[in-house]
């Protein structure tokens, strides 16, 4: 009798994890920095290799993190959203531009329009691994304090950005 009841309890078990799995968010993956010091690290700039960023440079500011490529189709569908995220002044955002040549990347911002303050050139994706990034694109809210509160992996909606991204932006800008 107790061979039957082993195989029949991990089978509930299995079971119920599969069940669980059901309703979770394939887009939602978690980050083990969130609550951590963003990565240190000192990237030359997309527009002007001869200067370089860090994240000391948005030291105090409330900041968002986009990483994205112009061979990103995704990037394509949120970027409209983020030029006009851009313009409005809200947040400050540095663009991540992840795994490209510097010369599509130029192209694609005088093409479609460049929301950021500046964009750090990741040729290598060396900063991007050091962020934890699966793909693109991910947008990274950052603190005064430098620390990651908050990741979304895949492109913003007009509803994420409303409901989620600019209420936790406003938030983190209340705080001391």
């Amino acid at each position: 009798m107790n061979r039957f009841l082993w195989p029949l309890g991990i089978f509930v078990v299995l079971a119920g994890f599969l069940f669980a799995g059901l309703y979770l968010n394939p887009r939602e993956v978690p980050s083990p920095l969130i609550g951590k010091p963003v990565p240190a690290f000192s990237a030359p700039q997309l527009a002007d290799p001869g200067k370089t960023f860090s994240p000391a440079d948005m030291k105090g500011k409330v900041w968002l993190v986009n990483v994205w490529a112009s061979w990103c189709v995704s990037c394509r569908q949120e970027h409209p959203l983020l030029v006009e995220l851009g313009k409005s002044g809200v947040v400050p955002m540095i663009g991540l531009h992840y795994k490209d040549e510097r010369d599509a990347g130029l192209k694609w911002l005088a093409q479609h329009g460049d929301p950021y303050l500046l964009s750090a050139h990741d040729r290598d994706g060396r900063v991007a691994i050091d962020f934890g990034v699966y793909g693109t694109p991910e947008t990274f809210i950052v603190d005064k304090a430098g620390v990651i509160r908050y990741k979304h992996t895949g492109p913003l909606t007009p509803e994420k950005l409303r409901d989620d991204i600019l209420p936790r932006v406003k938030q983190l800008e209340a705080a001391t």
